[in-house]
This record gives C-alpha cells, sequence and structure tokens, in this order.
C-alpha cells in the first residue's frame, strides 16, 4: 500500500512539473533529442546486408545510412532493397531496434561521374523511390574523384544542370539531396544557389575542411543551418575521434549549438591506424564519443577517454 502511495505521490509531482514549467521541459526534450549519431553499413563492412542494423545497435548508434549498392557499370545501383520483400525486413528488424534510417546513400558515385553518367536520372531515381518506399528524407550524393570541381571546373556547368533536374525528382518525392563536393564552403553555397533547389543542399563533411586547412567553424558558420542537411562527423583515418589534434568537439558542439543547427552526425572514418578494420573497436569509440558531446548538457563531459 505504501509503495503504491509513493508511486501515487511521485506521478502527481512530475505532473506538476509538465503544467507548471511545460516549456522547460520541451526545452529538455528538445536538447537531448537534437543531435543524433549514425554509422555507415559501407563503412562497417555490412554494405546492404541486414546485419549491419544490430551491429549499429551494439555499437551505440541512433541510426543508421544505408548504402543503394554498387553501381560500377551498370545501369543503376545493385539494389536489394528494390525488392519490396527485404524492405519490410530491413524496416521491421530497424522497428524492432528502435534504429532510424537516416539517410541512404549513393556512394557509387565516389568513384563514377555524376557529370557524364548517361543513365544518371534512372540511377538517383532508383534511389528516391527506394527512400519513399522506406520513408527515408536524406539521401546522400557525392560528387566523387572524377566530379572534383577544383580538379575539374569545366565540370560545373553540367553538374548544375543535372542537380537542378535532381532537385525537382527529389523535391516531388518530398525527399532532400545531400551533397559532398571538394569546394570550400563559400564555394559550395555559391553551388547550392546556382542549383537553386531547396531539395539539393550540403552533405558537411569534417575532413573536407580539415585535410584542405580550412577553418571547419567558418566553414559551417558560411554554409549555415539552412543549407547543411546532415555531417559526416569523422576526419580522416589515423586516429579516434577523441584522440584527434585537429579537431575540437566541444568547440564543434558550440558552433553548430550557436547556428541552432540539428541533425544527424555519422561517423564515417576516424580508424585506428593501428586496427583499421576492427568494426567494433573503431566505430564504437567513434560513435560513444560523439554520443559523450553531443547528447549531454555538460559539453565538458566529451573529455572523457573511451576504452575498447
Amino acid at each position: 500500500m505504501e509503495y503504491k502511495r509513493r508511486t501515487f505521490l511521485a506521478n502527481i509531482a512530475l505532473l506538476s512539473g509538465a503544467l507548471l514549467f511545460p516549456n522547460q521541459l520541451l526545452l529538455a526534450a528538445e536538447k537531448r533529442n537534437r543531435y543524433k549519431v549514425a554509422v555507415i553499413d559501407l563503412m562497417i563492412l555490412k554494405r546492404q546486408k541486414i546485419s549491419a542494423l544490430p551491429l549499429a545497435r551494439e555499437l551505440g548508434a541512433d541510426g543508421i545510412e544505408i548504402d543503394m549498392g554498387g553501381l560500377g557499370d551498370r545501369i543503376t545501383f545493385d539494389n536489394k532493397l528494390a525488392d519490396p520483400e527485404i524492405r519490410r525486413e530491413y524496416l521491421n528488424k530497424a522497428k524492432a531496434l528502435n534504429l532510424e534510417i537516416c539517410s541512404l546513400a549513393m556512394t557509387g558515385f565516389y568513384a563514377q561521374s555524376f557529370a557524364i553518367r548517361p543513365t544518371y536520372k534512372k540511377i538517383v531515381q532508383d534511389c528516391l523511390d527506394t527512400a519513399e518506399a522506406m520513408n527515408v528524407k536524406v539521401v546522400f550524393l557525392p560528387l566523387g574523384v572524377q566530379g572534383d570541381l577544383v580538379q575539374n571546373p569545366q565540370l560545373r556547368e553540367p553538374i548544375i544542370e543535372r542537380l537542378k533536374v535532381a532537385g525537382k525528382m527529389a523535391s516531388r518525392a518530398g525527399v532532400v539531396i545531400g551533397i559532398e563536393t571538394s569546394l570550400d564552403a563559400a564555394g559550395e553555397l555559391q553551388l547550392l544557389k546556382d542549383v537553386g533547389s531547396g531539395a539539393v543542399k550540403s552533405y558537411f563533411n569534417f575532413s573536407n575542411a580539415i585535410k584542405n586547412g580550412r577553418d571547419l567553424h567558418q566553414e559551417l558558420r558560411i554554409l549555415g543551418r539552412k543549407n547543411i542537411i546532415q555531417i559526416h562527423a569523422t576526419n580522416e583515418d589515423g586516429v579516434w575521434l577523441q584522440n584527434d589534434p585537429k579537431i575540437d568537439l566541444n568547440k564543434v558542439k558550440e558552433t553548430l549549438d550557436a547556428m541552432n543547427w540539428k541533425g544527424w552526425l555519422v561517423v564515417e572514418r576516424s580508424r585506428d591506424a593501428q586496427q583499421p578494420t576492427n568494426v567494433k573497436y573503431n566505430f564504437g569509440a567513434n560513435t560513444n564519443y560523439l554520443k559523450s558531446v553531443f547528447q549531454v548538457d555538460n559539453p565538458s563531459s566529451g573529455n572523457a577517454r573511451q576504452s575498447y
């Protein structure tokens, strides 16, 4: 009887707090959910394998970015998710694990040319169709080596024209295409303006700024909150994020907080050079470190070191 009484009084207290301080409670909930952390099935060596989902959960991730499959010389992706039954299995497993699918990735364009690929419309449409069928709102499009606009500025106009087409396709599907380029933030912002589509935004990558000696914080501010749809929140391989002298995630969080940005931080690399193929060791460390910095109220707690 005494237990029931205490439980009743505790519930009354919680309800009173919610009634008296609704804005504070909502603000606290928003802060907790402001940043979410995901891993990539390709990078955890589970490209288009449903076993990537429980592994992502084991690594501590809130979500996963799923690759569309190999491209090579095919007309379109080698996409197992085109099969409705396989899609259903993925969605059921993700729901059971309380794991979100934050984006689909067209990583085949890292090596293939978006600027000259003759079947690009079909390729993009297949990705958008899969996203629609799985209720995924973001797809990732890297312009890659052959679409490097710093090394190949002559490709700017054809890429802009194709992104305009892709943007219209994405808008109809209710999906945003996040692009990754080799441009600095000012150049990428101008590219987005030239494309002129709300369905084409920047998929920002920390490592692009760092490896080119740019001010990461200034790059984020130049692009601005509305132009960044998701972030690959790691640096190049060598050391874990928490051991990387080239990036201070607590300061990055301060910058993103000041911008009022919120969204997915997706772990791509930052693998330890001594054990580059040890998935749990590397991605477990980076996932948990990102969460320790971005999902707590006190940024200084991100200084804790993980051990694996």
